[in-house]
């Protein structure tokens, strides 16, 4: 434990100032979008739309973020990282600003597709600016800790709303819908505050090129256009799988506690943090697991490990398992990400990496667009119980072939860096 430990304090120490602001601004960022992930869609059933609206409010999200993605990728290669994401930070602020105030159905669904519209110019650049201020001896530790300081960010978001809303509404006499506005704009300034350490950045360091000219006997992975967007389009597969199943599950995690087990805000808040803590722990310890099997197995064990506990949390009846299969299932799955992410930048050159990136979240954002009203649909079908639990089947289902297809094709020791 002690080396372990002594290991992470010396990754972290190495990383350059570019990276440690961009890890503080990407904390208050998750802060407030953790708020507004768990009590946005509380909020419009609050205001009495059915659950058909909150999926197309998710849809046009995940829609607009997919449509955005390439051109953001695009942009951000031709200006620079820094003021890409310093403009879609600012702007899905004021979206987010606006969400907490406006009502009107219209209102709230535009307002959706404009915050994922310009949250895609935040999304895209981050993990290319990461890798190309570290050095890829690093960059395994950067991802895990970046990830995990981001989840934690959201379980204090999160957490915090649930606890905020209850608060207000039980120690001031607000009914829940004024709680939920209040908790919705302080979430949108904490997102907000997010633009300071932004606005310090500096033009990337372009750390894996000096390691580069440094180390002439580095290997220079193969440059090619066709090379490079094979294994992009290959990635992509695999996310599209996983995002298609995840679109019909996750985003409604916090409706599934309130409408089987009527679940407080608070008792939401509470489970929705604790499956982010503990997948903050699973980061961590990622890379210990990637030194013992690699980086792809690594990443489809704990994938597989998650489904079991899928299926659990979509056919239970006691909200004590449904809690305990969501958090195993929430942190397994997630735990993924960082080693994901690593496996991209790994494989493809460097001035690929933004495209790869795109790719893999625009195809990710098209699963959820498309799943946001199938999902509601069959929740308002079946019921309830019945409704979940398909869905719940069809993402394990999705998850499992995304796996072993993703094993097939990138667990082969000729894919060299994986």
């Amino acid at each position: 434990m002690i080396s372990w430990l002594q290991d992470w304090k010396t990754k972290i120490s190495s990383f350059n100032r570019n990276i440690r602001l961009f890890m503080l601004a990407n904390i208050l960022i998750q802060i407030g979008m953790g708020v507004f992930s768990v009590m946005y869609n509380l909020y419009i059933k609050e205001l009495g739309f059915p659950e058909t609206v909150n999926g197309k409010v998710i849809s046009m999200t995940s829609l607009a973020t997919a449509i955005m993605l390439i051109p953001a990728g695009f942009l951000s290669d031709r200006f620079g990282r820094k003021w890409i994401i310093v403009i879609g930070t600012i702007i899905t602020a004021l979206t987010l600003f606006y969400r907490s105030v406006f009502v009107g159905e219209q209102s709230l669904i535009y307002a959706a597709f404009f915050t994922g519209l310009f949250m895609a110019l935040v999304q895209v650049s981050g993990v290319p600016f990461l890798a190309e201020n570290s050095r890829s001896s690093e960059r395994m530790h950067l991802f895990s800790i970046h990830f995990s300081l981001v989840t934690i960010a959201g379980v204090v978001g999160s957490l915090g709303g649930g606890i905020f809303v209850d608060a207000l509404h039980v120690y001031t006499g607000m009914s829940i819908l004024d709680s939920l506005k209040w908790v919705l704009v302080f979430g949108a300034i904490i997102f907000a505050l997010g633009i300071f350490p932004l606005l310090k950045l500096k033009s990337a360091e372009k750390v894996e090129e000096q390691e580069k000219a440094t180390d002439t006997h580095k290997k220079e992975l193969p440059s090619s256009f066709k090379r490079n967007i094979k294994i992009i389009i290959l990635f992509g597969v695999a996310n599209l799988l996983i995002g298609t199943g995840s679109g019909l599950v996750i985003p409604y995690l916090n409706l599934y506690f309130s409408n089987r087990f009527d679940a407080s805000n608070a008792f939401i808040g509470l489970i929705l943090s604790l499956g982010s803590a503990m997948t903050a722990v699973a980061m961590l310890v990622g890379p210990a697991l990637v030194k013992k099997v690699g980086k792809v197995r690594a990443l489809v064990i704990f994938q597989l490990l998650s489904i079991p506990f899928l299926f659990i949390t979509g056919f239970t009846t006691s909200l004590a398992i449904a809690s305990t299969g969501f958090l195993l299932r929430q942190a397994l799955m997630n735990a993924g990400n960082p080693i994901q992410s690593a496996i991209a930048m790994d494989v493809v050159h460097d001035k690929y990496k933004g495209l790869a990136n795109s790719v893999n979240q625009m195809v990710f954002n098209l699963g959820w667009a498309a799943m946001g009203p199938v999902s509601a649909g069959l929740v308002m079908m079946y019921g309830s119980y019945w409704g979940y639990a398909i869905t719940f089947s069809i993402t394990g289902t999705l998850y499992i072939i995304a796996s072993t297809y993703f094993y097939i094709l990138f667990g082969r020791k000729k894919m060299g860096t994986v």
